[in-house]
């Protein structure tokens, strides 16, 4: 089965630390998004509920036509004190806090944030209740954090190297899955990405 993943598009605000801050696409982002899927159509579309994700993909949804709905296990990682941020203001307000960040996010958490572990467990249960159905062509519009998880499980890259994972404004990538509802072999092709993008 052939899931496929579709980071949104670029928020009002541009590149921050949004985290669980619920911001909308910019009028770009829309068109970042559009150009993503344009001439496919799926069965079923699940989005994170953040509306950066579930703006679109309800209009999508209604488009194509399509059945809809949100998980909120697809919502992007808290960043706790740092929601909202700038890579730029964090080096002047938690310069070594980031360091630590970039260096591990596995072991170095965000002030009051949430940790890898925990956005594993919850994305990984959104992962089981949605490919259960090896029929349906399946769409998740998430954001750079759940994705980044997916593609580290399916390679078997260490969370540590997490931030590695290069996941662009309205990237689509194909993930293929087992019945089970494990990754088919896929070694993780994709080139490093400068930490200090935000998702």
């Amino acid at each position: 089965m052939l899931v496929h993943l579709l980071r949104h598009g670029e928020p009002e605000g541009g590149a921050r630390h949004w985290g669980e801050t619920d911001v909308a696409l910019s009028p770009n982002g829309w068109e970042q998004m559009r150009a993503a899927v344009a001439g496919r159509s799926w069965d079923l579309i699940v989005s994170s509920p953040l509306r950066r994700c579930a703006s679109f993909a309800d209009a999508l949804a209604r488009e194509l036509p399509a059945r809809f709905r949100c998980d909120s296990d697809l919502r992007e990682m808290s960043f706790g004190a740092w929601e909202g941020r700038s890579a730029a203001e964090l080096m002047e307000m938690d310069p070594e806090g980031l360091r630590l960040f970039w260096s591990d996010p596995s072991v170095h958490t965000p002030p009051g944030g949430e940790s890898l572990e925990r956005l594993r467990s919850r994305v990984m249960s959104a992962w089981q209740r949605l490919v259960t159905d090896p029929d349906k062509r399946l769409l998740i519009v998430t954001h750079c954090g759940p994705i980044r998880l997916l593609r580290a499980v399916q390679s078997r890259t260490p969370l540590a190297s997490l931030l590695s994972i290069e996941v662009p404004y309205a990237a689509l990538i194909g993930i293929e899955c087992l019945p089970d509802g494990s990754f088919a072999p896929d070694p993780l092709t994709s080139t490093s990405m400068h930490p200090k993008e935000s998702r």
